[in-house]
């Protein structure tokens, strides 16, 4: 993103949790060129399975308006604002848009996905080894990490698929300090 240089650019709103669709229904009957990212993905009831599409970025919308015209976009029910960098309206950049939109049109399957850097703590949310602690040694079409097993301090290099992981924020305390440590001493080695 990036600071308004355009009269008409696409911004992303901050709008209310569950209202992405209702606003983005309310902003195209105002005439304003909305667009709502939507990831199809299957959802399980007690009674029944069924493909909903839900909001790729929960909580937020684009939409292009001239940026000195902001007050009918934020008299919208559910808009809460847009962001910004500083004090200005961040620009979204309109390759970006147009290439979600014609994902979203091809009906390919996508999902927002946390960004992963080499060296992030990480923990495993799905998968044979859901709970164990690991740190993101390379990222390749799949996350090779390393885990440390404390007991026997050794060090373990395993393949996993990106969505068994998730990052974790990063902790001050003394275990955490000692896991990054050992983790550290295998990067080193390995």
């Amino acid at each position: 993103m990036s600071v308004p240089t355009s009269v008409d650019s696409w911004y992303a709103l901050e709008v209310r949790s569950r209202y992405e669709k209702s606003v983005h229904s309310h902003l195209a009957r105002e005439g304003y060129e909305a667009f709502l990212p939507l990831s199809r993905e299957w959802h399980r009831w007690a009674d029944r399975t069924k493909l909903v599409e839900l909001p790729l970025f929960p909580g937020y919308l684009f939409c292009r308006f001239e940026p000195l015209r902001t007050h009918p976009v934020f008299k919208s029910p559910g808009v809460m604002g847009v962001v910004r960098i500083g004090n200005a309206p961040a620009t979204v950049d309109s390759a970006e848009i147009e290439a979600l939109q014609r994902a979203q049109m091809a009906r390919l399957p996508f999902a927002a996905w946390p960004e992963l850097l080499k060296g992030q703590r990480v923990i495993m949310s799905n998968g044979p080894l859901t709970g164990l602690h690991g740190t993101v040694v390379e990222i390749r079409r799949t996350l090779r990490l390393v885990l440390s097993v404390t007991l026997l301090q050794r060090c373990v290099l395993v393949e996993i698929d990106r969505d068994w992981v998730t990052p974790v924020a990063s902790a001050g305390s003394a275990g955490s300090d000692a896991m990054q440590n050992s983790s550290d001493d295998c990067r080193k080695s390995a």
